[in-house]
Parts: structure tokens; C-alpha cells; sequence
């Protein structure tokens, strides 16, 4: 076994307990992502409104998919940038 080969099966277990979480709690990590970008947004006086909000919605899909991949189906493809 190579070294990623290790390295995958130890965080195997990480990755179901992350995506479990963001199955559960994904209407919360939603709304704490909102809040950081408004605080951001504020903080930047609105200069990069347009790559925070693009952030922002990366972030969301990442939680989505995370969430998905443990209910059994098959998470839908990463938007095309």
C-alpha cells in the first residue's frame, strides 16, 4: 500500500463523520456561512461583494454535496465555472 493509499483509508471515517454532520446540520452551516459573508461584505465596504458571494454559493454546494453523498444517491456534478 502506497502512502495515499494509507492516508485515504485512514480519513475514510473523518469523511463519513463530516458529511453526517453536514446532512444533519446543513440549514445551520448555511446560515453561519450568510453571516460570515455579510460580516465580510461589511468589513470590505461591499469592493469584493461579487467574489464573496460567489464564494459563499461554492461553499453552500460543497455542504450540499457532502450532505447528499450519505443518503445513498448519487451527489450531483460541481458546477461548471
Amino acid at each position: 500500500m502506497g502512502f495515499l493509499d494509507n492516508l485515504k483509508a485512514k480519513l475514510a471515517p473523518a469523511k463519513d463523520k463530516v458529511g453526517d454532520l453536514a446532512q444533519q446540520h446543513g440549514g445551520k452551516i448555511d446560515q453561519g456561512l450568510d453571516k460570515a459573508a455579510r460580516t465580510v461584505d461589511q468589513k470590505t465596504k461591499g469592493k469584493y461583494s461579487d467574489k464573496i458571494v460567489s464564494g459563499t454559493q461554492k461553499a453552500k454546494d460543497a455542504v450540499d454535496r457532502l450532505g447528499q453523498k450519505n443518503e445513498g444517491g448519487t451527489p450531483p456534478a460541481p458546477p461548471a465555472s
